[in-house]
């Protein structure tokens, strides 16, 4: 058998637990990479870690830390460095959302948010890049969104903001890196099929979802590692949400704001 295209390389993916960074996690694994787990619940990371090793027979690490917590990315990367390991990939996948209207949502609520969803994306990012452009080849995949392309409705205020900075960010990055030999991808879901609806307390809200817009995790990885492997700095998953940023790029933007304002209602939790 030839060598899998992983193999003597290790990807980290950060909120690797459940959703799409445990999607990253097993399609990585697939493909012969070490891999490096880290979540908030090492019960589920470590259960993940032993069905990958297992099943795919490659080393896979566990880091358990909280993203939320500033000295997180340093404590990662500490780890990394501690237990001899250099890393090639990198998922920055860590997210969830807040819902309700910004001033009904206490202070602290959004710092976390902000510390999670864009300020550790950005410190990891820091820590981890380094030494990629010193073997010159690395790939980092930033988990962002449809939500980051579209005007933002009421409710869930820095959720789009915050994924609208990922795109950005990663854009920049893949400018900077690519021609060193580190590709660097935001990719760009919409609906997934996950935990996020059931942390935000808005699964109830969820059925009127037509079918065709629901996304699979796999799917979502799947698409994303192509990409960044391609050297696409953006990559938005699922022929249908494809579809909907080409059409918002031509329709009148007032006529996709009522659109968003619209949806947004049915979806948000006040």
């Amino acid at each position: 058998m030839g060598m899998k295209e992983g193999e003597g390389r290790t990807a980290l993916v950060t909120g690797a637990s459940s959703g799409i960074g445990k999607a990253f996690a097993e399609l990585l694994a697939a493909k012969g990479y070490a891999v490096v787990l880290t979540a908030r619940r090492r019960d589920r990371l470590d259960e993940l870690a032993g069905q990958l090793a297992a099943q795919h027979q490659v080393v896979a690490h566990v880091i358990v830390a909280d993203l939320a917590e500033p000295a997180a990315s340093a404590q990662i990367a500490e780890a990394v460095r501690a237990q001899g390991l250099h890393i090639d990939v990198l998922v920055n996948n860590a997210g969830y959302g807040v819902p309700g209207s910004y001033v009904n949502v206490p202070w602290t609520d959004h710092q976390r948010f902000i510390q999670i969803m864009m300020t550790a994306v950005c410190d990891l990012t820091y820590r981890l890049l380094p030494p990629m452009l010193e073997r010159g080849w690395g790939r980092v995949i930033n988990i962002a969104s449809v939500a980051g392309m579209v005007p933002a409705p009421a409710g869930h205020t820095l959720y789009g903001a915050s994924k609208a900075f990922v795109i950005r960010f990663s854009e920049a990055l893949a400018a900077e890196n690519g021609p060193r030999g580190v590709n660097v991808t935001a990719v760009c879901p919409g609906f997934t099929d996950s935990e996020f609806h059931d942390v935000t307390g808005t699964r109830d809200k969820m059925g009127s979802v037509p079918a065709m817009l629901w996304l699979n995790a796999n799917d979502v990885a799947r698409e994303g590692y192509d990409a960044v492997m391609r050297g696409d700095s953006v990559v938005v998953t699922g022929r249908a949400y494809q579809f909907l940023v080409w059409l918002i790029g031509v329709v009148p933007r007032s006529i996709v704001k009522a659109v968003s304002a619209s949806a947004g209602r049915r979806y948000r939790k006040v």
